[in-house]
């Protein structure tokens, strides 16, 4: 049995979504699951030294919920990267490309002071589109981000390894490979 095998099986695969060939990994049934969405959180929580970091960084939507109940348990800020026009103060934006599309996010622009230390979190590491993003986005504004935290990975799309070209840790409480 490997390590987190009890929330693995929570996260359905729906295939062919959102185009053909895509296996989505959706994590919205483990958190359907009250005592797994806890588990979940206080793994990912032990997954990090909470001094090492003085935000949480949830990008939207997923990571929200996930970054939300982080930020909670360790009684951390929490910085929201959100979809465009979401924001009612000035804001920074970044675009970036999915593995099925392009998007952006962005910030406020006084969410952070330049030097503090941000944990960013989403739920799912695919190409790296989306965690790459966050990442410029908040060392733009000044952030040491250093670290990215998952409830799943899949390794082969190439997320981890540009991650960690950045030189940014990414960690993953699971991994589907071959996906």
């Amino acid at each position: 049995m490997r390590e987190n095998d009890d929330l693995r099986v929570l996260v359905r695969t729906i295939r062919d979504y959102p185009k053909p060939g895509i296996q989505f990994r959706d994590v919205s049934t483990l958190l359907l699951d009250g005592p797994a969405f806890r588990k979940t959180i206080d793994r990912m929580i032990a997954l990090v030294d909470p001094d090492s970091f003085d935000f949480i960084a949830g990008i939207e939507a997923r990571g929200f919920i996930v970054s939300a109940a982080m930020s909670y348990a360790l009684e951390k800020g929490k910085v929201m990267l959100r979809k465009p026009g979401k924001l009612p103060g000035q804001s920074v934006s970044i675009d970036y490309a999915l593995e099925y599309g392009t998007d952006q996010i962005e910030m406020h622009t006084d969410a952070i002071r330049p030097g503090q230390r941000v944990l960013l979190v989403d739920d799912l590491l695919a190409t790296g589109g989306t965690a790459m993003a966050g990442v410029e986005l908040l060392r733009g504004q000044g952030a040491v981000v250093d670290t990215a935290l998952f409830i799943v990975d899949l390794p082969d799309l190439g997320g981890s390894a540009k991650l960690t070209a950045v030189q940014v840790e990414p960690m993953a409480l699971m991994a589907f490979a071959g996906d």
